[in-house]
């Protein structure tokens, strides 16, 4: 999720979840929201590592700032510093409950989405992620606006919150039988191929909860289908001319009715000989550690040559769009075909 739909859901929930009436040194409504909005924003804090450099950033992020098991540390930091700027108006005790709440929202939207979140920090770093919605989804934000905008309205009753947050359930409810159905659609396509030791995963894609990527992954390959769930007919693709509406369109189009959907495969180490060898090579450096716990479908970029310099790139098919170079895109260089390999700064690759 963005940030700033993480830090409306904490308000909304904060409301949601407000007392029936007030008490000496409890938070008011408007500071009940306030914190939910900054606590549920607290996590992403950890946008500090890209100081150091993407692909830390990428490793880590969701890290530390995303466990539920360090959960009641950063309530608790959060609770004190709000507490020290508000001039001790309210109590970091007053205010624990509601940060909590806020960084727990927080960690659970990001749970929902295909990156992964390290909820055990720091006694693992497993990835845990249930794909149903698109990191950046209009209607999930829009259901939390809808319940915010509605409370502004009736600020002393909080119906309209709890009715949000219902809504937004079963919205998420929704999108995991829409998952569901697309991880059905590649078992059969697996099924119909024989590709029995076959796995087969869907994941949420842009603009619409209909759209889906399934990608049946078997023996180093990848097959790859777009589509849309709903749609039962193909979208024709807008000019290239058109502008910031032409590219949505080219988005949306590359997304397929199911009757009418395109498998595409993609090896893994690219699809010649010369280029299984050289970006095995690259893939197997120590130097690129990081990137591979992190990618869990990586495939070959390019392997780019400019006189004896070469450079090998990858990314992750989870964050590639239609129409859209690939975000994530990390690489190694080398000087000459003995030298060693190093991690490429030139902002070739790295793009996010």
């Amino acid at each position: 999720m963005d940030t700033l739909t993480h830090a409306l859901s904490g308000a909304l929930l904060a409301r949601a979840t407000a007392p029936v009436g007030h008490y000496a040194g409890q938070l008011t409504i408007r500071a009940r929201m306030t914190v939910g909005f900054v606590a549920a924003a607290f996590p992403d804090c950890d946008f500090v590592l890209r100081l150091f450099d993407t692909l830390t950033y990428v490793s880590l992020h969701r890290g530390v700032t995303h466990s539920i098991i360090l959960l009641p540390v950063w309530a608790l930091l959060v609770a004190w510093l709000l507490s020290v700027l508000t001039h001790r108006r309210y109590s970091w005790q007053a205010i624990f409950g509601t940060a909590a709440l806020g960084i727990a929202i927080h960690i659970a939207g990001d749970v929902f989405t295909a990156y992964g979140t390290m909820l055990l920090m720091p006694f693992s770093s497993h990835r845990f992620a249930i794909p149903f919605t698109f990191i950046i989804d209009p209607y999930f934000t829009g259901i939390i606006a809808t319940g915010l905008a509605a409370v502004m309205i009736k600020p002393q009753k909080r119906h309209a919150a709890v009715i949000a947050c219902l809504v937004l359930g079963c919205y998420v409810g929704f999108q995991g039988i829409l998952h569901s159905r697309a991880v059905t659609i590649g078992e059969t396509y697996a099924e119909n191929h024989g590709l029995m030791e076959a796995e087969v995963h869907a994941f949420p894609q842009p603009l619409s909860p209909f759209n889906w990527k399934i990608i049946v992954s078997h023996e180093g390959n990848y097959d790859i289908a777009l589509v849309n769930l709903w749609r039962t007919q193909s979208r024709q693709i807008p000019d290239p001319a058109s502008g910031l509406l032409g590219m949505w369109g080219r988005i949306a189009a590359g997304y397929r009715p199911v009757s009418a959907a395109t498998w595409v495969r993609r090896k893994r180490f690219g699809e010649t000989k010369s280029q299984n060898v050289l970006a095995r090579e690259a893939w197997e450096q120590d130097i690129f550690a990081r990137f591979r716990e992190f990618a869990a479908f990586p495939v070959l970029d390019q392997i780019e040559s400019r006189g004896s310099r070469v450079c090998v790139s990858f990314f992750d098919l989870r964050f590639s769009v239609p129409s859209l170079p690939p975000s994530l895109v990390f690489g190694l260089c080398r000087d000459s075909a003995v030298g060693p390999w190093r991690l490429d700064d030139s902002g070739i690759f790295g793009r996010d």
